[in-house]
């Protein structure tokens, strides 16, 4: 008997020690449907928390504390039947070295999520077959996560998980369903995204991402005045990218999860160069130069 509570004592532990990549919480509102029964919508945000939170995704082992914090806000605009017309904003944290700051690393709404579902149906993630949107939408955004957050601790540590988003996308070329297509008139789709992040004409953002984060970020604790240097110096990285390939989708998508970061950063401690840095700003997300010009001593 002794020995048969100390083996589910080591074994609930070890659920404990060794946990599933992500840490996700996932919304789904229904206030602009209108709908009276509300019981679908509950038993869809249910079955996404557990799908998201209590699959295996790769082969790596993560402890409970290196688990990436991340959020999907999912806004159902139109319902019928089993049919489902919505937008997904995902955004995901990373922590910073030495503080209980958690920086923003990933911020961006997909427009283009449409899918069937029917109540109760089982999420079943098949890396071999795609046929859910909702499912297929979800693993997409899962791996794209992972990826970007191994990106800040790994110089291009993220590519392995840039590869299975990438695969999802192939499959899904010939299911008619929005956003998997490389269009001539959208430059923002879900092919666009992980084409961009495994392309080696859009090398400077993956370097940035780990200069950022690594050598920036986790030593702003310690060595305020080289953090900021080196988050400074990111900037550059970004200008030399913008001038092969003016307003890249990737660029956008960073200032929109770090705009506030960077104004909060340069807004006090060891002086930089901050004319340098604005001129780089503005150049490269001219996009919120409102925010740049809050930049002051």
């Amino acid at each position: 008997m002794r020995s048969t509570v100390i083996l589910l004592l080591l074994f609930f532990s070890s659920l404990n020690f060794w946990a599933q990549e992500l840490n996700c919480v996932v919304t789904v509102n229904s206030d602009q449907v209108g709908q009276t029964n509300q019981q679908i919508f509950r038993t869809l945000e249910r079955s996404l928390n557990d799908f998201v939170n209590r699959n295996k995704w790769t082969n790596r082992v993560y402890k409970e504390n290196e688990r990436v914090n991340a959020r999907m806000f999912i806004t159902v605009t139109k319902f019928e039947s089993n049919r489902f017309e919505a937008n997904i904003q995902i955004q995901s944290s990373r922590p910073v070295f030495n503080t209980s700051y958690e920086s923003p690393v990933f911020n961006y709404k997909d427009n283009q999520f449409n899918f069937e579902y029917i109540e109760f149906q089982p999420l079943i993630y098949n890396p071999n077959l795609f046929d859910s949107n909702l499912v297929g939408v979800i693993a997409y955004y899962v791996y794209i996560v992972l990826g970007l957050d191994a990106d800040t601790f790994a110089l291009e540590g993220g590519t392995e998980f840039y590869k299975e988003a990438q695969k999802i996308v192939t499959q899904a070329q010939g299911s008619n369903f929005a956003g998997w297509n490389q269009s001539a008139t959208d430059n923002r789709t879900r092919f666009v995204l992980v084409d961009n992040l495994l392309s080696n004409t859009f090398r400077e953002y993956r370097i940035a991402m780990y200069n950022y984060h690594r050598k920036g970020l986790d030593i702003l604790g310690d060595n305020n005045s080289t953090g900021k240097q080196v988050i400074s110096g990111s900037m550059r990285l970004f200008e030399t990218l913008i001038q092969r390939r003016p307003n890249a989708f990737l660029i956008q998508t960073f200032f929109d999860a770090k705009s506030e970061e960077i104004l909060n950063i340069f807004s006090d401690g060891p002086k930089v160069d901050i004319v340098a840095l604005k001129s780089s700003l503005n150049k490269v997300a001219p996009f919120y130069s409102s925010t740049w010009n809050e930049i002051k001593y």
